[in-house]
């Protein structure tokens, strides 16, 4: 299959692009830089989608970002506002497209909230108790999961004649990158530990299964909605995985970051996403079939840092 990928230069998008050719299919990046087998992103608001039978989304932009300070001028500012636009584009472009053109092709979003790490943490309200699937109710109690719910609805094509999936992904683990690349140092030197209390829960997806359900999507055509990127294995806490995390890496992890200073650094509204956490469960991934190479906590670790 010709698959366009948008984001294919970050860490997700180069572990999906190597996948997607290791298995045969021919892939085109979509990027702010030309180059061998990309377009520009004006290029594709200009002159419309390339030939492909699919696109992935990955584009977005860290809101966690601990450098900037959350405020009513940074909601505003280019990050997000450049998210959502990417977002946008697509159907923009497909739609510039004869109808004809999109047919028995899939059109896929990784709903990952401009980076915010696990999609399903600003999409599925906090809590201690309920478990969420695919088809949980979410999207409308906060600035995040309201900007989540724009960002799906932006990436969502006119009409049926195109299958259509999003991915909710939970925090992503693998090497040299994603959520392990900001913790690996502190952790290395036995200064790691939960996030506050550390009860809140703490769904996350290895790199390598993320790529595998991005990919599963696109070949398997009775896949399409909302598929929860995250691990099936059994609900863990943040501070078991700060155990665990210290446990692969063999240094004690018992240090916690105080939620004080969460706070302080990262502003009220935006350490939710930190403090807080949901039990969310890939109800709906597992029925398609997908078969998960890291399911259990301790060997995506072990993997991670080997």
């Amino acid at each position: 299959m010709r698959v366009l990928v948008g984001g294919g230069t970050g860490f997700i998008g180069t572990a999906l692009t190597q996948l997607l050719k290791a298995r045969g299919h021919e892939v085109t990046l979509v990027s702010r830089k030309p180059g061998p087998d990309r377009i520009t992103w004006d290029e594709l608001a200009t002159s419309g989608l390339p030939r492909c039978d699919a696109v992935v989304n990955l584009a977005g932009e860290n809101i966690l970002n601990p450098l900037r300070r959350w405020n009513e001028t940074f909601q505003k500012e280019q990050p997000l506002n450049l998210a959502l636009q990417l977002k946008i584009s697509y159907p923009r472009a497909a739609t510039g497209q004869p109808m004809e053109q999109l047919k028995e092709k899939v059109s896929m979003a990784l709903s990952s909230h401009g980076k915010i790490p696990g999609a399903e943490k600003a999409y599925y309200q906090p809590s201690l108790t309920v478990e969420y699937d695919e088809d949980s109710p979410g999207g409308d109690f906060d600035f995040f999961s309201n900007l989540v719910t724009k960002w799906e609805a932006a990436a969502r094509l006119p009409g049926e004649s195109t299958r259509q999936v999003v991915v909710r992904s939970g925090v992503v683990l693998g090497r040299g990158g994603g959520a392990i690349g900001h913790m690996l140092l502190p952790f290395r030197l036995g200064l790691g530990g939960p996030i506050g209390p550390g009860h809140q829960f703490f769904p996350w997806i290895h790199i390598r299964d993320l790529a595998g359900i991005l990919t599963h999507a696109v070949e398997a055509s009775h896949v399409q909605g909302v598929l929860n990127g995250v691990a099936p294995a059994p609900t863990t806490t943040n501070a078991e995985f700060a155990k665990a995390f210290g446990a692969a890496l063999s240094r004690p992890a018992f240090i916690p970051l105080p939620s004080v200073v969460v706070q302080a650094v990262f502003g009220r509204e935006r350490a939710i996403m930190l403090l807080e956490g949901q039990k969310v469960v890939p109800r709906r991934t597992l029925a398609t079939g997908y078969q998960y190479s890291f399911p259990e906590l301790g060997a995506a670790l072990k993997e991670v840092v080997a």
